[in-house]
């Protein structure tokens, strides 16, 4: 009976032992995985969260990695047997891990305990407390195109759910703003029968227009309202916009462009008056797709302000040949507009960045600019900041190493852009600092 026992006994183990091993295997491996992310976002700044990203409850994680497995941007990882956000900069906030996570373990967050996060104040169905008044895309704090294009649908086909009543000689609805967002919200009111007008103070696509040329515009595969589904991944901005306008124009889509929105203002109860240089539009409702950055932060240094050779986009890269080019920043849009125009003839291409080394920054950008730097094509000078700008040159704040002159023709200005605050402010919107808390 004993031997019978044993023998029971030893076949259980190896019958564990065959099917724990691989699953030890593959543990072993993911563990090893978090190991080399760990390394790449210390190595480029990517362990420092910046705006949405995922927060792991230890508690509730039972280790499935199933969230590691949706996740196309490897923010996540495994470690003692449990999911870690390893390179939450790099987050997108598709919700993919959130909706993975059979025990409800993981939540998006804006914001850690030491960096806040500004953002409107909206509500799940996108409405400010300004009730009318709606946020989508970027503004709200989702970025990604497939995101902008999904909440503009949701809030329209929301608006529509409300049937509330149409007020004579009011539009239903007045859309600010034609990026991605917009003209989703734009299409998906066509495809309702709303009364609306879309204002857009450049032209369709919004900021998206004043990407370097050749930009990849990273997305997913997305359903457009009455146009069906965009199927891509990756897709270069000529190619996005191009398709973009194919939508409206398919559509019979009318966007009022060059029309700057000064103004809104919350009349009465569904009743909202929205001033332009051109117009006043009177609408029940209004929604606002305008992009966070609705202005480009200036360095704030004598010589700037209407200065011609001072620019802060890059369209054509092409246009620039033969010239001393300075660019000032270290993010993502600083490194491609330097690579872009130490690209083109007779260019000498120097950047201008506070920091030490460059930080969350994607890693392909990474690697083109350290070969660039190893070909000499481009120079950073580390630790710099502007202090005056002249007609052809400008004035560096180097530190301990004292002031520098770099000469240059043409200036470009990439430290980002400032939320447009005092609008929504004057809109009345509230705004709340986020600093991480689920």
């Amino acid at each position: 009976m004993d031997q019978d026992l044993l023998l029971i006994w030893a076949v259980g183990v190896g019958l564990f032992a065959v099917s724990a091993l691989p699953m030890l295997r593959r543990l072993r491996s993911k563990e090893r995985q978090t190991d080399r992310l760990e390394a790449e976002a210390l190595k480029y700044g990517l362990h420092e969260p910046v705006s949405l990203h995922p927060v792991v409850d230890p508690e509730g994680c039972i280790g499935t990695s199933n969230c590691v497995s949706v996740c196309p941007e490897h923010v996540l990882g495994i470690r003692a047997g449990q999911a870690v956000a390893v390179t939450p900069a790099r987050c997108v906030g598709h919700g993919l891990c959130e909706r993975a996570c059979p025990m409800d373990a993981i939540q998006l967050v804006f914001g850690t305990e030491k960096r806040g996060v500004d953002l409107p104040r909206v509500r799940e169905n996108f409405e400010t407390n300004v009730p009318g008044l709606y946020i989508v895309g970027e503004l709200g704090g989702m970025g990604l195109v497939a995101n902008a294009f999904e909440q503009g649908r949701q809030c329209v086909e929301g608006i529509r759910s409300e049937n509330g009543r149409r007020s004579e000689g009011l539009l239903d609805l007045v859309v600010v703003g034609c990026g991605p967002a917009g003209l989703s919200t734009s299409l998906a009111a066509l495809d309702a029968g709303l009364r609306f007008v879309t204002l857009e103070k450049e032209d369709l696509g919004g900021t998206v227009r004043h990407y370097p040329r050749k930009k990849v515009v990273m997305t997913r595969p997305v359903m457009v309202p009455g146009y069906g589904k965009l199927p891509v991944r990756e897709i270069q901005k000529e190619e996005l916009i191009g398709l973009w306008e194919d939508m409206a124009s398919s559509r019979g889509l009318r966007v009022n462009t060059g029309e700057t929105v000064t103004a809104v203002e919350r009349v009465g109860d569904h009743h909202f008056r929205v001033r332009t240089a051109r117009a006043v539009y009177e609408a029940g409702r209004v929604i606002l797709a305008i992009g966070r950055r609705g202005v480009p932060r200036k360095l704030g240094v004598p010589g700037e302000d209407g200065a011609a050779h001072v620019a802060y986009s890059l369209r054509e890269p092409e246009a620039f040949t033969d010239d001393r080019i300075l660019v000032v920043g270290g993010g993502d849009s600083a490194v491609e507009a330097a690579l872009a125009l130490a690209e083109q003839p007779g260019n000498r291409v120097r950047v201008s960045y506070r920091g030490s080394a460059f930080s969350r920054i994607k890693p392909a950008n990474q690697e083109r600019a350290e070969r660039a730097l190893s070909d000499g094509a481009n120079e950073v000078l580390w630790e710099t900041s502007p202090t005056e700008v002249l007609p052809d040159r400008v004035r560096l704040d180097a530190g301990a190493r004292g002031a520098l002159e770099v000469p240059a023709d043409q200036v470009f200005v990439f430290i980002g852009g400032e939320m447009p605050t005092a609008f929504l402010r004057a809109s009345g919107v509230e705004i709340e600092t986020h600093f991480g808390a689920p």
